[in-house]
């Protein structure tokens, strides 16, 4: 396994590399950065402007894309301090960009442990008797409520439990005007956003999960634990869950992987100051200095979750072998 894990980090770099120039030359393709700084910043002299094209290395031609990519590597390979500006007020990238980040991980974060836990519990008991009212129960329910789009739960928990019964907070992280940390306010301007990625997460889960049991429930190693006398909630525990588990990983990984990209819809409709939210603003300016970074953030995790699935696939199957 240290073999694997040593030559995934190897093929990491030149991925990540490869990877990122394609997004730099979309960005650069789709955004026009030049453009999107004039408009920004009327008034700016062509001293200024040039001094934004040297930055950022927004040079032209086929050769001034590979240079002007590898000039921006070389700055954010260096750290915060030396990546370029936001061409709005010439603001550092790195705070509101790591401020974001912490606010998706906490959104992404707690949904994700309540709506796995929940959704491959929920499977588990609906594989039990398949076929049967707890089965149909739960996945009809899974179904009816992963049909529903995350914006049009979100508005109607908003109009329930926020306009109707004022019970909770609709949006933001905190109050207006609130200074320094509180747990209490921050968990009750979480409570509807975590609802509406957590249900979403909880019915895809559901039903993957009790999809991959029945699968297993089949095989020939289930019938030999079956015949030796093992009872059915050992097989169900130390094999069928097991097993079934290879594949629901691979789903989690690339789910855990793009998840820091932010969760736009719920992140916007709440006004969450999260990684979606940031995205939307930077793409909205054209904010090239804004763009990058986060693309590499998501590239980078989603990389970094699929090495972690394939470990664990060895880990929950001993007939893998990575080597």
């Amino acid at each position: 396994m240290l073999r694997f894990i040593i030559r995934r980090l190897l093929w990491l770099v030149p991925t990540v590399v490869f990877v990122t120039f394609l997004v730099y030359v979309a960005i650069r393709i789709g955004w026009n950065p030049v453009a999107t700084y004039k408009r920004a910043n009327p008034r700016a002299s062509e001293a200024k402007v040039q001094q934004y094209i040297e930055v950022n290395g927004l040079y032209e031609g086929f050769w001034g894309y590979i240079r002007g990519y590898f000039s921006w590597l070389w700055s954010f390979v260096q750290g915060p301090d030396q990546w370029p500006r936001s061409i709005k007020g010439r603001a550092e990238v790195w705070p509101p960009l790591r401020y974001s980040m912490f606010n998706t991980l906490r959104l992404a974060g707690i949904s994700t442990i309540i709506g796995i836990s929940i959704g491959l519990l929920t499977g588990i008991i609906a594989s039990l008797r398949p076929g049967g009212i707890v089965d149909g129960v739960i996945n009809t329910s899974a179904f009816v409520v992963g049909s529903i789009q995350p914006f049009v739960s979100a508005v109607v928990l908003q109009l329930i439990f926020a306009v109707q019964l004022g019970w909770l907070p609709p949006a933001g992280v905190y109050p207006p005007g609130q200074d320094g940390f509180d747990l209490w306010l921050m968990t009750q301007h979480l409570i509807l956003p975590v609802t509406v990625v957590a249900i979403q997460i909880i019915a895809g889960y559901a039903r993957y999960m009790r999809a991959s049991i029945l699968d297993v429930r089949s095989s020939d190693y289930l019938r030999t634990a079956r015949a030796k006398g093992i009872s059915e909630f050992r097989v169900l525990t130390r094999h069928s869950v097991r097993n079934a588990l290879v594949p629901v990983v691979t789903l989690l990984g690339l789910d855990l992987g793009t998840i820091l990209g932010g969760l736009i819809i719920t992140e916007a409709i709440f006004e969450y100051p999260g990684m979606g939210v940031f995205f939307l603003r930077a793409a909205g300016n054209g904010d090239f200095p804004q763009l990058m970074p986060y693309m590499v953030i998501i590239i980078v995790s989603v990389l970094m979750f699929n090495l972690i699935a394939d470990l664990t696939y060895a880990v929950l199957d001993p007939r893998i072998r990575l080597d």
